[in-house]
């Protein structure tokens, strides 16, 4: 058997919230499924893997690089204007967690958290 990467899903109180952040920052569509009853929203984005968010009510968000609550997963996005990357991350209501490099740096990363604390990074040139 060999598995295929088809969807990645996060969970979150605000179920709303969260899809629409995914949807807005890799410019994909929100899809709410009939027999989800609104507890499940599912992110598509033309020839990628779909961003699923599930209702979790007693979601406690990870607080990384902070150990007291550990991470739970994360994505590595690889862009090739780290500027504009950051400015689209923050506008769709993300925030900035880790500073890692400068933006101006011809390689590095930076890590930020989605509106329901999940941290992501944002990677830029070549990652030796």
């Amino acid at each position: 058997m060999r598995p295929r990467h088809r969807i990645v899903v996060f969970d979150a109180s605000d179920v709303v919230a969260e899809s629409r952040f995914w949807a807005d920052l890799l410019d994909g569509d929100v899809v709410v499924p009939s027999w989800s009853d609104g507890r499940w929203h599912s992110v598509h984005v033309d020839g990628e893997p779909v961003v699923g968010v599930q209702l979790a009510p007693d979601h406690v968000p990870p607080t990384w690089p902070d150990p007291v609550v550990q991470q739970q997963v994360h994505l590595d996005l690889e862009v090739d204007d780290p500027r504009a990357a950051e400015a689209e991350v923050l506008r769709a209501g993300g925030r900035l967690l880790l500073a890692a490099d400068d933006l101006a740096a011809p390689a590095g990363f930076r890590a930020y958290a989605d509106p329901a604390g999940h941290p992501f990074c944002v990677t830029w040139g070549e990652q030796a």
